[in-house]
């Protein structure tokens, strides 16, 4: 009899199968936040649940092409240029995850690339995850309201892609040189990690290029608004 773990993974292993493959870039607004930590733990999670998964490091590998295969997904860390661009490569992405930390001035940072980010590429929408979050409920509060400045002040869809709890074990991890969900599947940052890997699988595809809405012209009195400080999304 097969386990749960063992069905889910045939499941997402069939739910990919006829897919074309899949490009996801990670970014950070801020040093530090742990986005090569991230991607790294989601790749090695995807594998773990079978999937054909390959993470390419900006910094080593920012000339490589990117060849879409059927049933593949690839996982950038992405660099951004000095102007807070994507690179070639990035910007090709079905989906863009910005990584941030719960302290207010990285929420503050994560915020202004969003808002460079949605200006250089006129993006619609991008995801929003929660590097070392106290707790879940804490990271859900900080996405929610996030996505709400966003909504009202950058015409953006801002929707969350869950968080990895602060834990120990991903820095012993990291001394190891391997992923959490290797070195200590049952942590808790492994079980967040797994649950985002799963939920990831189940993200709808993002409409073509040409089907993004195109944003609207804002008229002078609203150009003249105040914009909210993005450090409220920690309150």
């Amino acid at each position: 009899m097969k386990t749960p773990v063992t069905d889910q993974a045939d499941g997402l292993r069939r739910l990919m199968a006829n897919s074309p493959g899949r490009l996801l870039a990670f970014v950070g607004g801020a040093p530090g936040v742990g986005v090569s930590s991230v991607a790294m733990n989601l790749a090695a999670a995807l594998g773990r649940l079978g999937q054909d998964v390959r993470l390419l490091d900006e910094r080593d590998h920012a000339s490589e092409p990117y060849v879409r295969s059927r049933g593949r997904l690839v996982l950038v860390d992405a660099r951004l240029d000095a102007d807070g661009r994507l690179s070639p490569l990035a910007a090709q992405a079905d989906e863009l995850v910005v990584v941030l930390r719960p302290q207010v001035e990285t929420i503050t940072a994560a915020y202004a690339c969003i808002k460079r980010l949605q200006q250089a590429h006129s993006l619609a929408r991008m995801r929003v995850l929660v590097n070392r979050a106290a707790n879940a409920n804490d990271a859900g509060r900080i996405l929610a309201n996030l996505a709400s400045v966003a909504k009202s002040y950058l015409t953006l869809s801002l929707e969350p892609a869950g968080c990895i709890r602060d834990d120990v074990q991903l820095a012993q991890a990291r001394w190891l040189n391997m992923s959490v969900v290797e070195a200590f599947p049952g942590s808790p940052a492994a079980l967040d990690v797994d649950r985002l890997a799963a939920n990831l699988l189940r993200w709808p595809a993002a409409p073509p290029e040409g089907s993004r809405p195109a944003l609207p012209d804002a008229p002078q009195a609203a150009c003249a608004r105040r914009e909210l400080s993005p450090a409220a999304a920690g309150a």
